[in-house]
C-alpha cells in the first residue's frame, strides 16, 4: 500500500467543504448583492492562494518571485476583506484594533517574504551550536567499556 497517496483525498475533502459552505451562503444571501459579493471575492480568493501555494512549492527558487507577490497579495486581500466584516460590527476602538492587526499581518508577511534573509555565516572554522550532538557508533566492536 502506497502511504504517500493515502492523503490525498483531505484535499478534495476541503474544497468540497468550502465549495458546499460558499455555495450555502450565496443561496442564503441571495438578496443581498454585496454579501453575494463577499462570499464570490473570497471563495475565488481562496481557490486562487490555495493553486498559487500549490505552485510555489513545486517550482524552483529561481521561479518563485512572482508567486511569493501573488501569495503574499491574495493574502493581504483575504484579510483586509474579513478584517472589514469584523470590524463592521464592532464599536470604534476595538475596530481601529482588528484593522491595526491585520495591517500588521500584511506587513509582517511582506517582511518574511521579501525582505527578511537568513543570515548565512561564511566562517571557516564555524562550529556546530551546544545543541548539536554528534551521532555514536554502538556498533559490536566500539561498546563502552563497563568500568
Amino acid at each position: 500500500m502506497d502511504r504517500a497517496n493515502d492523503s490525498q483525498w483531505l484535499p478534495a475533502l476541503g474544497l468540497a467543504f468550502l465549495t458546499y459552505n460558499s455555495a450555502a451562503a450565496v443561496y442564503r444571501s441571495v438578496d443581498d448583492p454585496w454579501a453575494v459579493s463577499f462570499v464570490v471575492v473570497a471563495y475565488v480568493d481562496l481557490l486562487l492562494l490555495f493553486w498559487c501555494l500549490r505552485k510555489f512549492e513545486r517550482s524552483t527558487e529561481s521561479n518563485r518571485g512572482g508567486l511569493k507577490a501573488a501569495v503574499w497579495f491574495l493574502a493581504t486581500l483575504l484579510t483586509g476583506m474579513f478584517a472589514h466584516k469584523v470590524a463592521a460590527i464592532m464599536p470604534w476602538p476595538v475596530a481601529a484594533i482588528v484593522y491595526c492587526m491585520a495591517a500588521a499581518t500584511a506587513g509582517g508577511g511582506f517582511w518574511a517574504f521579501f525582505i527578511y534573509r537568513e543570515p548565512v555565516d561564511l566562517s571557516n572554522d564555524a562550529k556546530p551550536s551546544s545543541n548539536y550532538r554528534v551521532p555514536v557508533d554502538l556498533s559490536a566492536d566500539a561498546k563502552p567499556s563497563s568500568n
